[in-house]
């Protein structure tokens, strides 16, 4: 059976209302221009909701406009640029059923028809009203015979039309609702990509908050994969509001949770996420992983990746994204910061004064010119706390389990022990891998020196909190700022347990090593910007757990995106069927670990789609999609 498409214009087919557009330039030099227009688009709101009566409606616009036919040529030129990105990207769906495809409208032809002929709707597809000028070529009405003048104006042009089959319309206002309630159309689709309106949402058939998603319903000719409106986003823990504006403008659809899940609640809610953004509190563990069945990326809105099982993740072709530089800056601040507050005994001090007590005194107080610090961890973090600390005088000295190069002055230290029977100051910066669970222990802490400042800012289970207590309490440890902790509440309404409450000079901070605004501002725009890239082209560089690929942009193909598990042969077995189904690559790019491997391939547009379901059929595949 044939299908109709019927497209509204104002705020469907353009970003705009037209006669707003239209009185921002005819008003251009009229004192009362904001007043005026503020007017025209309150009625244009108010007669798309149908409030108001429509004819009424655009007799008192056309008054308050002023317009003239020179001010529609720079009007048409202003339309040209705001088109509605989804239209613009499906040029090839208007061309393709451009003989079914109709604009009406309640706006104007004079303005419509030179915008939609050129995506190549038919001019004679175009029904719409058309203005009246004087002589002087001021437009002082319109063509009141025309049914699209007034109150039910569609359905009565629908009706002229008669057409035969199945009728879709997509429109933003309750005039187009009217086209489905009169019984002339099978569906009435919402149009949300430019504006919402809550009384017209409710009466459609389907929300469409892009013409990808109508297109992808109905499996017609389209210029993406898939709707990125389908893309559900939950973002967790507070993370930056530039990541949740980010996705948003992405087109996906964006859920927040101000703090962590549990378990079994994450496991619930987890069902139908396609990409979760979480921070350093949430756990996704294998029995929250199991349910993720939708699951195509994670963000990790920090530098660790711990709290993540990155192996399952893998083995079910996540990948996963973290942001290893983004508050590397704001760490080493806190670090430098706390060792001179440590070394001057001043948490101790400050807490006298608040208590009114009065100690003058430089006992236990030291300048940092000289010492010995000690990084242990010589990644990101430790390089710049080096680079920072020396140059404000301290010896500095490292020690790290792989071979790094050593910045500055630094020392490197051949052993753990090594560093710790050296320095004066002892801060960690290593990661949250199980081989480092209590790395520091008794055994270590007999190791360094005595009265030795101790900083913990990199995870909670590498430090025996138990030692450490014994060891401040001894006065073998003079100081100590930790910011982490083995067990941590999930949001800031749970109380913080710990054995290191109450303890002298020591600094205790709710792990806020990378909680700067510039450092989650950075976070927040860093890791949706890697998740758009992998599901836009498949790149995965900075990916923590999956073979990095950097990919060329997609032109003028289709990608095919295959993860399988790492055994012999599946390249050539994805060639084979492509060469069977007679497909010629344009560009293929493989990267393997020890799980996995990632197979890109680039082909031309025209290919037997049979070949996906073999494809997907391979034995050993993980995950298929295509990209266009």
């Amino acid at each position: 059976m044939e299908r109709h498409i019927v497209i509204d214009f104002d705020s469907t087919f353009t970003q705009v209302e037209a006669l707003d557009v239209l009185g921002e330039i005819s008003l251009a030099r009229d004192e009362e221009k904001e007043k005026n227009l503020k007017e025209v688009e309150n009625l244009t709101d108010l007669g798309m909701k149908g409030e108001i009566d429509f004819r009424k409606s655009l007799e008192e616009r056309l008054q308050l406009l002023k317009a003239h036919e020179d001010h529609l040529p720079p009007l048409i030129e202003n339309l040209r640029e705001r088109v509605s990105s989804s239209f613009v990207r499906n040029r090839q769906f208007f061309e393709e059923y451009h003989e079914n495809i109709y604009i009406i409208s309640n706006g104007f032809k004079e303005f419509i028809v030179p915008i939609v002929k050129e995506y190549g709707v038919r001019p004679e597809n175009v029904f719409a009203n058309t203005f009246e000028f004087d002589q002087n070529g001021k437009i002082i009405g319109f063509d009141r015979g025309n049914v699209l003048s007034s109150n039910n104006g569609k359905v009565e042009q629908l009706k002229h039309l008669n057409l035969q089959g199945d009728v879709y319309v997509i429109g933003d206002g309750y005039t187009d609702y009217e086209i489905k309630a009169s019984g002339l159309a099978n569906k009435f689709y919402a149009f949300t990509e430019n504006v919402e309106r809550e009384n017209v949402l409710q009466k459609a058939d389907h929300i469409t908050p892009s013409l990808d998603e109508f297109l992808f319903v109905h499996n017609m000719n389209k210029a993406i994969s898939y709707p990125k409106n389908r893309i559900n986003v939950l973002l967790l823990e507070n993370v930056h509001q530039d990541a949740v504006d980010i996705m948003k403008e992405e087109g996906y659809n964006v859920s927040v949770h101000p703090g962590a899940m549990d378990e079994d609640e994450l496991a619930e809610r987890i069902k139908d996420v396609s990409v979760i953004g979480i921070r350093s509190k949430t756990h996704l563990t294998k029995k929250v992983l199991k349910n993720a069945n939708r699951l195509i990326g994670v963000g990790a809105f920090c530098i660790g990746t711990n709290q993540i099982d990155l192996e399952e993740c893998l083995k079910k072709g996540i990948p996963v994204f973290n942001a290893p530089f983004s508050n590397t800056r704001s760490v080493v601040e806190l670090a430098i910061g706390e060792i001179i507050l440590l070394m001057r005994n001043l948490p101790d001090k400050m807490k006298l004064m608040h208590d009114g007590k009065w100690e003058k005194s430089a006992n236990n107080s030291f300048e940092t010119r000289g010492k010995k610090l000690g990084i242990i961890g010589y990644g990101n973090i430790g390089a710049q706390l080096s680079v920072v600390a020396e140059s404000i005088g301290f010896d500095v000295y490292y020690y790290d389990i792989e071979e790094k190069l050593p910045l500055g002055n630094v020392t490197k230290c051949n052993s753990l022990k090594e560093l710790l029977n050296t320095v004066d100051i002892v801060t960690l910066h290593v990661d949250g891998r199980k081989e480092n669970l209590n790395m520091i222990g008794e055994e270590e802490f007999n190791q360094m020196k005595d009265g030795v400042i101790f900083l913990n800012l990199s995870r909670g289970h590498v430090v025996d909190i138990k030692a450490l207590k014994e060891n401040i309490e001894s006065g073998k440890v003079m100081g100590a700022g930790i910011d982490v902790f083995p067990k941590e509440p999930k949001t800031n309404n749970e109380e913080f347990e710990s054995e290191l409450r109450g303890l002298p000079n020591v600094i205790l901070t709710p792990h806020i090593g990378g909680s700067t605004q510039e450092a989650q501002e950075n976070i927040g725009n860093f890791v949706p910007g890697k998740i758009i890239e992998y599901i836009n082209t498949g790149s995965t560089t900075n990916s923590v757990n999956f073979p990095n690929l950097q990919l060329p942009v997609l032109k003028n193909a289709h990608r095919l995106i295959h993860i399988h598990r790492n055994v012999p042969g599946i390249l050539a077995d994805i060639n084979r069927i492509l060469a069977d189904h007679d497909i010629n690559i344009v560009g293929q790019y493989l990267k393997t670990n020890e799980t996995v491997g990632y197979v890109i391939t680039d082909i031309d547009k025209e290919y037997d789609k049979a070949v996906i379901k073999d494809l997907k059929g391979l034995i050993g595949t993980i995950r298929f999609r295509v990209l266009y």
